[in-house]
């Protein structure tokens, strides 16, 4: 597994998917969100999203308590037109211009890839020089994702 990183700024958009509160305390995260994915995945949510502006799928961490230690919203979902009509147990969200910095991964995302990347970053080295926003952090799961043991996941961590 490697991780690039770089800063750029990213427009506002919106998301449109399904949601669990919870925290990385007691490693409840590594149990919520996991289940998060299979849910998205085996009720085919990405189908019931209405107006995608592609197939990129995004898992979305915001309204942190406070930072990456407390608890935290999760949402996987997709980038839509607007947030016009949201399906039913469903969550509409959208998000304002951040500036990130935008780390790259690429391994095998069956073998723990992308919290492995996390883990990286929370322990990285940047962080003293610059400051996580704990706005908005993301995935990114495009074409480059596709094949799961030579993947590229983009991870986007919003700073100040």
């Amino acid at each position: 597994m490697s991780v690039e990183t770089n800063t750029q700024k990213n427009e506002k958009f919106c998301i449109i998917g399904i949601s669990v509160r919870t925290t990385n305390e007691n490693g409840q995260g590594s149990t919520d969100i996991p289940a998060l994915w299979n849910e998205f995945m085996t009720q085919e949510i990405m189908t019931k999203i209405p107006q995608k502006v592609n197939n990129d799928v995004y898992c979305i961490y915001t309204d942190y308590e406070k930072d990456h230690t407390k608890p935290y919203t999760t949402i996987i979902g997709c980038k839509v037109e607007n947030l016009e009509k949201i399906p039913d147990g469903m969550i509409g969200k959208s998000f304002e211009t951040e500036t990130y910095l935008k780390h790259t991964a690429t391994g095998n995302i069956l073998e723990g890839m992308v919290f492995e990347a996390w883990l990286q970053i929370w322990n990285s080295d940047w962080n003293s020089s610059v400051k996580r926003a704990y706005t908005i952090d993301f995935e990114v799961y495009g074409e480059k994702s596709q094949n799961p043991t030579q993947a590229e996941v983009e991870i986007f961590v919003s700073v100040k």
